[in-house]
């Protein structure tokens, strides 16, 4: 996985057990306004033009929360209800469910080797790029995905 002197991709941040933990439940209502709106078409920019890292790199010295944006208003598709919720699923549950899947993935690759160049053998009609859509493709644009 991509690092070098100064920042490490956020999956090899994600592995030792505890740290990213501190650092996204320190502030859960926070992490999650942030997340939401930097991985996000509109937010994406704003984060990837705040951090000569880019996104998915973490500096070593910092966090992975070190280069989102936290916004003064949120997108049109998430409102402040919604974060309500998260927040409090997350702050109830915390973070370590989610981390704890990045920290398997050599482990899902195994499981999942049976299956290497298998053809997953779908009714895929078209392929529909949808510009400035970020990471939440379902939630910031339902009405542009269609099926059928």
């Amino acid at each position: 996985m991509p690092q070098t002197d100064e920042a490490m991709v956020y999956q090899l941040y994600f592995q030792p057990p505890g740290v990213a933990e501190a650092e996204l439940e320190r502030d859960v209502r926070g992490t999650i306004r942030r997340l939401l709106y930097s991985l996000s078409g509109e937010g994406g920019r704003s984060a990837a033009a705040a951090s000569p890292l880019g996104v998915a790199m973490v500096s070593k010295r910092g966090g992975v929360l070190d280069h989102t944006v936290a916004p003064d208003v949120l997108p049109s598709w998430i409102a402040e209800a919604d974060i309500d919720v998260f927040a409090g699923e997350f702050a109830h549950a915390g973070f370590r469910g989610g981390l704890n899947w990045y920290r398997n993935i050599d482990r899902n690759w195994e499981l999942l080797a049976p299956y290497a160049g298998a053809r997953v053998m779908l009714d895929l009609r078209r392929t529909l790029i949808l510009p400035g859509c970020g990471h939440w493709t379902q939630q910031e644009r339902p009405s542009e995905v269609t099926v059928g």
